[in-house]
């Protein structure tokens, strides 16, 4: 059990005039998966958009390794170790997978800008596709480059915004192991944003339901019942 890397109080957020997120309370631990989990349209990808800097939140407490953050932007944020896996991927389709991995050396110092083997011992499919364009890949192998080219980055923090979805089931599978895998390091803290229960349950330690913009349920994974937290989520 690692120490709380992230420390979420009373997030709020808005876009334009509207409130998307009202009092948010979270937590992640090095070497855990907390997983935020909630029908669509709840506010999942906003929260992780605040964390990552992509949209700023209107009011709350977010630490960071200890560090008050107040309006830091994703690039400074991606400086401070805080990696994004956004929904839908956004990888560069007319880019190489090389060109595509290449881009997550924005925040590392000229010394360390290399892909490291470890990477294609993850994802080997991406050593064969060097040479091939982003856009030319399937949705799967573009799932996997976008966590490559986050991985590169070295972070300490890992956003993932649903990985599984419109994954076919065996790299479903290798993105689970993956996962499984960072987390047994017990370098990093990862925060996994996702709608397939079955997939997020096996992997998750600790668990947020979002409702409406708050928090509806929250708890170790030894703490909630299985069932229980099945209801809290479904339609």
């Amino acid at each position: 059990m690692g120490a709380d890397l992230l420390e979420i109080e009373g997030l709020t957020l808005h876009y334009g005039g509207s409130r998307i997120l009202n009092g948010i309370d979270l937590s992640a631990r090095v070497g855990e998966i907390t997983c935020v989990m909630g029908t669509n349209g709840v506010g999942k990808t906003s929260l992780l958009k605040a964390i990552s800097g992509t949209h700023p939140f209107s009011g709350g407490r977010y630490r960071l390794d200890g560090e008050a953050i107040e309006r830091a932007t994703a690039h400074a944020l991606a400086r401070k170790g805080v990696g994004y896996v956004p929904q839908g991927r956004d990888i560069f389709p007319l880019l190489t997978v090389q060109e595509n991995l290449e881009t997550g050396f924005a925040c590392l110092p000229t010394a360390e800008r290399r892909i490291p083997e470890e990477i294609f011992e993850l994802f080997p499919i991406l050593k064969e596709f060097l040479g091939r364009r982003g856009g030319d890949l399937s949705g799967g192998q573009q799932q996997q480059l976008a966590i490559a080219r986050a991985l590169i980055a070295k972070p300490r923090l890992l956003l993932l915004d649903e990985p599984t979805e419109g994954i076919q089931p065996n790299i479903i599978q290798q993105i689970g192991r993956v996962i499984d895998h960072l987390r047994a390091q017990a370098q990093m803290a990862i925060v996994l944003v996702e709608q397939y229960f079955s997939f997020a349950y096996e992997l998750g330690d600790s668990f947020y339901v979002i409702e409406r913009g708050t928090t509806r349920l929250s708890g170790r994974k030894g703490e909630l019942e299985r069932e229980a937290l099945l209801d809290s989520v479904s339609v």
